[in-house]
């Protein structure tokens, strides 16, 4: 995405509302001028640290199968200038190619075609399980941790899931049907622009050591659909940053600035813990108020 394509923060979304949207499916997937570039890393992670980005259970390559089935058909109905099908390789953007029939798991190669990270949850007596998962850019949470778990031990460090949010999640997967979509956003503050962030949450992160307007806002695209043939349910998560210090150049700025400021303040001290923003909340919202203030003042002739 490029820089500042999304902005969530500077709207009415509601930080820790699980915000729901209807998904039109031609815009499931969106691939971006960072196509290459995170295929690249996405190619690195899968060769050096595949056990921390990638987990399946024995009886998901059904679904894994469907998956990448549906992410190919996607990929070349609405983006035919950057791919295109040779026998059983995709061709993107003219210089890369990826072989349908490798061998390993249809969600490694469903991953080397995309920027999202692919999770997969399906049924059991407890609740929809994380039964498969190709995540290479984790946003501080932990694949070994979270594999094989139900949505409420996914979710239990989540501020306000016990509090009725997690029996509404247990009902939107219950509930979702194939025809019907949904997709929603996510934000936090990192002090860099790196991708690959696997840390658990159960860890503690004192991350900002610099200035804290040389931050990043992280951006999470979501979205989730069941198949149509297995009936699994598929999380997708696409990740984009955009450096805070940029704000002061950008036309929309000193909206975004104030917004993301809003945001932080409204964050309570359970919710900035888990955003490891709790020891530097007041520093970041007086930057974003200075930010604001730059951006909106007309530079003299």
């Amino acid at each position: 995405m490029p820089a500042f394509a999304h902005a969530p923060y500077a709207t009415a979304y509601k930080p820790f509302s699980i915000g729901l949207t209807p998904l039109d499916l031609k815009d499931w997937l969106l691939p971006d001028e960072r196509l290459l570039t995170d295929l690249a890393e996405k190619d690195a992670l899968l060769a050096e640290k595949r056990d921390i980005v990638f987990a399946e259970e024995p009886d998901t390559r059904a679904s894994q199968r469907e998956v990448l089935d549906l992410v190919v058909a996607h990929l070349l109905a609405h983006f035919p200038e950057r791919y295109r099908r040779d026998g059983a390789t995709i061709v993107i953007d003219g210089t890369r190619r990826v072989a349908l029939d490798a061998d390993e798991a249809p969600f490694l190669v469903a991953s080397r075609l995309m920027q999202e990270d692919l999770v997969l949850m399906g049924p059991s007596d407890n609740g929809y399980r994380l039964i498969a998962a190709a995540l290479c850019f984790p946003s501080a949470w932990s694949l070994r941790e979270k594999f094989g778990q139900n949505l409420d031990g996914i979710h239990v460090a989540v501020p306000g899931y016990a509090d009725g949010m997690g029996a509404r999640m247990n009902r939107i997967f219950t509930a979702l049907k194939t025809e019907l979509p949904v997709w929603r956003w996510n934000w936090s503050i990192y002090p860099d622009p790196v991708l690959h962030h696997p840390e658990s949450k159960a860890r503690p992160r004192d991350w900002f050591g610099r200035r804290d307007d040389e931050a990043f806002i992280r951006i999470e695209r979501q979205t989730l659909r069941r198949l149509p043939g297995t009936g699994d349910i598929l999380f997708t998560i696409k990740v984009a940053t955009d450096p805070i210090a940029e704000f002061r150049t950008h036309p929309e700025g000193a909206r975004m600035a104030a917004g993301l400021r809003d945001q932080v303040l409204m964050l309570s001290e359970d919710q900035l813990r888990y955003k490891a923003l709790a020891e530097h909340r007041d520093a970041i919202a007086a930057r974003l108020a200075e930010i604001a203030e730059e951006a909106a003042t007309p530079v003299s002739a």
